[in-house]
C-alpha cells in the first residue's frame, strides 16, 4: 500500500524533537569531591553516600599484578 499522506522533513523532524540527548548529569563527591554520576560509585575514592564502598588501591595492585604475570608468560 503507498503511503498518501506523505510527512514532510519539518514535520518529521518536529516529531523527533525529543530525541536528542540530555548531557550527563554530574555530583560532587562528598569524600573527594571529585564529580561522578548520581547514585553510583565514585570512581575516584571508592566511596557511595559517605562510606567506603570499593578499595580502588587494592583494586589497581591486584591488575598491575595480573598484567605482569600476563606479560611474564
Amino acid at each position: 500500500m503507498v503511503n498518501r499522506m506523505r510527512s514532510t522533513r519539518s514535520h518529521t523532524n518536529n516529531r523527533r524533537s525529543h530525541h536528542a540527548l540530555d548531557a550527563m548529569r554530574l555530583s560532587k563527591c562528598s569524600n573527594c569531591g571529585a564529580a561522578h554520576r548520581s547514585h553510583a560509585i565514585c570512581m575516584n575514592c571508592g566511596s557511595y553516600n559517605g562510606r567506603k564502598v570499593l578499595d580502588l588501591a587494592a583494586k589497581a595492585t591486584a591488575k598491575a599484578k595480573k598484567a605482569e604475570v600476563k606479560k611474564a608468560a
